[in-house]
């Protein structure tokens, strides 16, 4: 991938986390505390957060990261933006939104999908899910392959430091670590950890890390046809079909994003599609293929809102 992509999708933002990666509450926190776009600016934002200076930022930098924040015009302070729930977030996480404790897992692979999506401020993380070939690295090798991406960026000089933090981070955000200091976030359990996305290895130098490639037992389906019309909305809103090629293997799609097959990505399509008429599965000549009659985001839209609709329905039979 060409430095020009990444500055397309991404804004030049490292260690802003504070080291901190996301814990359980944070974005539920960041969306129900922010309502007037004024608490992070707040003297008194360590009280209502229940946290520390330090995991205020932290807060701020992840909500917006997730997209589950949006930064407004400030009409008091032109200098001092407002940082408020977005639309996104008030449907997941509000008091009245899908799943506000994020207690369904098909939630956190929407939030690591919208993590990843356009623009996307971590970048280290859109690097490494979607730029970095090796499924089995040290983080001086992830280190190295995304200093010399941004210098192809054309992004003013990256402090290397902070991308190591930043590398590190993401690391304790799929994994835990089993070895050397381990501080108290290192500790706490972070939700992405049940994604299954990466986990621990040695190689022949030594300790290293390996993207896990295949099916995900708690990626559903619907989240699988979602990512990918959201994908092909980006590439085209025109278009009315996208090869599974492109939606397995192209940076910034559902393949890389969820580390699927190929096989794995079309498998999930068909399965989908069999009780969606909006969607087709097809292979003409070999050349497998997702066919939609409609505009894609629209659909996506929508099948976002059944699914969860579909599940508060399952609960409250259960109940």
């Amino acid at each position: 991938m060409s430095g020009l992509m990444l500055a397309n999708v991404a804004e030049p933002a490292f260690a802003r986390h504070e080291t901190f990666h996301p814990r359980f509450g944070w974005l539920r926190k960041a969306v129900s505390q922010a309502g007037d776009g004024t608490v992070f600016a707040d003297a008194e934002a360590t009280v209502k957060l229940g946290v520390g200076k330090n995991m205020v930022n932290a807060i701020r930098y992840w909500g917006l990261a997730y997209k589950v924040l949006e930064q407004r015009p400030n009409p008091a302070n032109s200098r001092l933006a407002l940082v408020m729930p977005s639309a996104f977030g008030e449907a997941l996480l509000g008091d009245d939104g899908w799943d506000p404790y994020l207690e369904d897992p098909a939630s956190l692979w929407l939030l690591h999908w919208k993590l990843l999506e356009s623009r996307c401020t971590a970048p280290t993380w859109w690097v490494a899910f979607n730029d970095f070939t090796a499924l089995q690295f040290t983080e001086a090798q992830l280190t190295s392959h995304i200093m010399q991406l941004t210098a192809a960026a054309g992004w003013p000089t990256v402090v290397e430091a902070s991308v190591k933090k930043d590398v590190d981070c993401m690391i304790r955000t799929y994994t835990v670590r089993h070895h050397g200091r381990q501080a108290i976030d290192d500790v706490l359990d972070c939700p992405f950890r049940e994604l299954g996305l990466m986990e621990s290895a040695i190689g022949d130098e030594g300790r290293a890390w390996r993207f896990v490639v295949g099916d995900k037992l708690t990626l559903p389906d619907d989240l699988v046809a979602y990512a990918a019309l959201e994908f092909a909305k980006g590439s085209s809103e025109d278009a009315r079909s996208i090869s599974i090629a492109r939606l397995a293997h192209d940076p910034g799609s559902p393949g890389s994003a969820f580390r699927l097959t190929e096989t794995g990505l079309f498998d999930a399509l068909g399965r989908f599609s069999e009780t969606h008429p909006d969607l087709t599965v097809a292979e003409p000549a070999g050349l497998r293929q997702l066919l939609f009659e409609k505009d894609p985001g629209a659909i996506s839209a929508n099948i976002l809102k059944a699914y969860y609709t579909a599940s508060a329905t399952e609960e409250v039979k259960s109940a």
